[in-house]
């Protein structure tokens, strides 16, 4: 009897065909999941809601913070995701989970300690280095508490995390950046991740691989990464998917990581009235539309086989416009209702990578599929869209200050320096060319969502062809 046939003889733990443990313990793992992706958002997008300060602190230029939040963040994340993720197809995964979440929550702690620009990209690529041992793990074991009928939606709970995250990072850490500073804001947001990593080692269990495959699947050692590529290489559907979800991290990280200086320069608005009356409803529009998507896709698919792939690329489209206009609108309530739409509308697709990554690849390759994935979408996406709008934003200032006849009294780094130096109409200068730079770098960016959603319409023609799990 295989390992997997022993524990489904136990009603306890469920069967192949509902899934790893009782309802309730599976309800309880994915919402523990749920929290551990939250928190991995909070610690990662914390330094976008403390940018202004931050920059001004540091004396920053906008691509050195597109590096700072972005590549230096990704780098060794990417790097890191596909040797963790090949570990996870035969150690304890719930272990590696816990010890991830353990040194991430620590290293962003030590952010609020850094003194300098460099000491603090160390401790960032610190962040990076535990968060790449997160997805990877956790969407195999998803897909081992859950049926191939219910994973839509179970992995759609989970890409919650990312706009919940997002949220809560806003909700606390723009408060506590305005009354204390955003060193205390990494600090206190960061420690209790340590909490978690020991509540996750000792509640959750370890699922036998493979529990929620079909009867007839044959169990088989796991692939050599030279194997789980050449069937990877097989599958168009999954190069289309991760074409379309890497312009779409290029883009949504790299305006996640500048709403906040954006709603600042532009609106003059504080840090925590930009976290509070922009980015926390944004973030929890964008949450429910990561969620309803999820439950649409399942709830259609039945009628819709190929709907996992074109409704998120559908709503990758749908929200340039409302982009555009929240971006280049001067009313502030106009503004946040239609990024509410935009985040409502767009990231879903997240769903659909998830679903679409491991659907077409067997269970040998599930997390390396995953990582492989996520490696390329957050190397280019991450590593490149903040540090691309970043350096956008610099050469519009540039431009700016230019059109202006100042360029030879100003530059772009006297105009993130302190303006009380500088004459009255040299200060408004600078206000202007860091506000206007910033907005025709975020405008023009969100123009590639329509390409991300052109890339979902496309691994939609191939989805059949490829999928393992149906």
């Amino acid at each position: 009897m295989t390992q997997s046939a022993a524990v489904a003889a136990t009603p306890a733990f469920g069967s192949p065909t509902t899934g790893f443990g009782t309802p309730t313990y599976r309800t309880y793992v994915l919402v523990t999941l749920l929290v551990v992706y939250t928190f991995n958002f909070i610690d990662r997008v914390l330094i976008g809601v403390v940018a202004e300060p931050l920059i001004q602190e540091f004396g920053l230029l906008d691509w050195q913070f597109g590096l700072l939040s972005g590549f230096g963040f990704a780098l060794l994340y990417t790097i890191l995701g596909i040797p963790i993720a090949r570990m996870a197809e035969t150690r304890n995964r719930v272990t590696i989970i816990a010890i991830c979440v353990a040194l991430w929550s620590i290293m962003t702690a030590l952010c609020g300690l850094a003194t300098s620009f460099l000491m603090l990209l160390l401790f960032r690529v610190g962040v990076g280095i535990g968060e790449a041992g997160c997805t990877p793990p956790a969407n195999s074991l998803i897909a081992d508490y859950f049926t191939p009928a219910t994973r839509s939606t179970a992995l759609g709970v989970y890409a919650m995390g990312i706009t919940l995250g997002g949220v809560l990072a806003n909700l606390f850490g723009g408060p506590i950046a305005d009354a204390l500073s955003w060193r205390e804001a990494f600090i206190y947001l960061g420690l209790p991740g340590v909490a978690l990593a020991v509540l996750v080692k000792f509640t959750i269990k370890e699922p036998p691989r493979g529990f929620t495959d079909p009867p007839d699947t044959p169990k088989v050692e796991r692939a050599t990464f030279t194997e789980a590529m050449k069937e990877l290489a097989s599958k168009t559907t999954f190069w289309t998917m991760t074409a379309g979800a890497t312009l779409a991290a290029f883009v949504g990280y790299g305006v996640a990581n500048f709403q906040s200086p954006f709603l600042q320069r532009n609106h003059g608005l504080s840090v925590s009235e930009a976290a509070l009356e922009f980015n926390v409803p944004i973030g929890l529009a964008s949450a429910l539309g990561t969620f309803l998507l999820g439950y649409i896709v399942e709830k259609s698919t039945p009628r819709f086989p190929n709907a996992v792939a074109w409704m998120p690329g559908a709503g990758l489209v749908l929200a340039v416009p409302f982009y555009l206009i929240g971006f280049n609108t001067d009313n502030l309530t106009l503004a946040v209702i239609c990024l509410c739409l935009a985040g409502l509308s767009k990231y879903g697709y997240v769903m659909a990578q998830y679903a679409i990554g491991q659907g077409v690849v067997g269970m040998r390759t599930r997390a390396t599929a995953i990582a492989i994935l996520l490696f390329i979408a957050n190397l280019i996406g991450y590593g490149l869209g903040p540090l691309f709008i970043g350096f956008v934003s610099d050469m519009f200032i540039a431009w700016s200050i230019a059109g202006a006849g100042m360029t030879d009294v100003l530059s772009q780094t006297i105009c993130k320096g302190d303006l009380s130096a500088l004459t009255q109409a040299q200060a408004a200068v600078c206000l202007e060319a860091n506000a206007e730079g910033l907005q025709s770098s975020i405008t023009l960016t969100v123009l590639l969502y329509l390409a991300a959603g052109a890339f979902f319409f496309l691994s939609a023609r191939t989805l059949q062809r490829d999928l393992v799990a149906k």
